[in-house]
């Protein structure tokens, strides 16, 4: 996200394709255990398409009409998601067809690559859409030498050149860029996300293990109830612009009011006497869980400024991946207690999300889309 920021986004978008693509070609190429590792490699570091074209999308469209952009992207990309396992799964069936299916995302990765290729990119459009986001952006690292923000004429001259600057020059601004964000006053916004990932987390993990050993349900009955939520889930991020709507553009209000609603769907399923209650609680949790992360990535960017959006959406995926690291660790620890000891703690967990934003709420202000308040 944050070399997207120096060179530009159609060249590390580029990158990013074509080095994944190479990574699922050795993967289907592996016939032993270290060439499937090594395969793994460069699929693991340049696998962020999604991040990057979230960033892409947060240059091109104004702050306004942000949220309904990312909401059908992001519904686009569940489709995906719901559409990919049934898909391998088939392929796997047939002899070989692991390798099969390999070669095939290989395939698609280099397709996307063309793709990419042959999109007509407009500096000029870029530049007066950056241009745009600077007159409004807010002056709330102004006075401070942790600002996060880059002049929209100095991050266009250092996309266009840094691209052909020597890699130690473009480590050096990746790592000062990456600095910037670490001293920021985003720590709030970013222990929100990572609050809210792990209770998320919390409430899927061993989701199938739980519902059985509380009602006796079948695991096939809850990769049903999975792929259910995944599909309202779309329809969720499709319903997106009326919503923000109907909030007057703000993010912080609708971000807020989410995360409550997902806490008290949790502490429903946790406390769930059927399996029509749980049933409840994850209809309405795939509306909640999909407006509070395409809520919470708007106001990344609404504080950060769009300028540094790359590393900025870069740094809030790296904190949930951080999230996914220490939620299966979590997890288990709490259901050695009870099966309701996972979305008991997730939400906890919540709740804490919940405060940090009631205490911060201050520093935003309420008209139109949030902003950050001028210090």
């Amino acid at each position: 996200g944050c070399w997207s920021d120096i060179v530009g986004r159609r060249y590390s978008l580029l990158a990013c394709i074509l080095l994944s693509a190479l990574g699922y070609f050795l993967l289907g190429t592996s016939t032993t255990v270290f060439l499937f590792a090594i395969s793994r490699v460069p699929v693991g570091i340049f696998k962020h398409t999604l991040s990057i074209s979230k960033a892409l999308l947060s240059d091109l469209v104004s702050e306004r009409d942000r949220p309904l952009v990312m909401g059908r992207f992001n519904a686009a990309s569940s489709v995906g998601f719901i559409l990919g396992p049934v898909v391998g799964g088939y392929l796997a069936e047939f002899e070989g067809g692991f390798y099969q299916t390999s070669f095939i995302c290989a395939s698609i990765f280099l397709l996307n690559g063309g793709l990419v290729w042959m999109l007509p990119w407009s500096e000029e459009n870029t530049g007066g859409r950056e241009h745009y986001q600077d007159k409004g952006a807010n002056s709330f690292s102004a006075k401070s030498n942790n600002d996060v923000h880059v002049k929209s004429a100095t991050s266009r001259a250092v996309t266009n050149s840094s691209f052909f600057q020597s890699p130690w020059v473009q480590v050096a601004t990746v790592l000062k860029k990456i600095k910037g964000i670490a001293c920021s006053n985003l720590w709030d916004v970013l222990l929100v996300r990572f609050l809210m990932s792990v209770a998320i987390l919390l409430y899927y993990s061993n989701f199938t293990l739980a519902l059985e050993e509380r009602f006796g349900v079948k695991p096939l009955f809850a990769g049903y109830l999975m792929s259910y939520s995944s599909a309202l889930g779309v329809l969720a991020g499709c319903l997106l612009g009326p919503i923000t709507r109907l909030y007057g553009h703000n993010t912080y209000r609708l971000l807020l009011h989410s995360s409550t609603f997902t806490c008290v769907l949790i502490l429903l399923y946790a406390s769930a006497l059927s399996i029509w209650m749980v049933i409840l609680s994850s209809t309405f949790l795939a509306f909640s869980t999909t407006i509070g992360r395409t809520c919470i990535i708007d106001l990344e960017l609404t504080v950060g400024g769009n300028e540094a959006s790359g590393t900025l959406l870069g740094v809030g995926q790296s904190v949930t991946s951080v999230g996914r690291i220490i939620a299966p660790l979590l997890s288990g620890i709490a259901q050695e207690f009870s099966p309701c000891g996972p979305p008991s703690l997730a939400v906890g967990l919540a709740l804490v999300a919940i405060v940090i934003m009631n205490a911060n709420k201050q520093k935003y202000c309420s008209h139109g889309s949030v902003k950050l308040k001028n210090q």
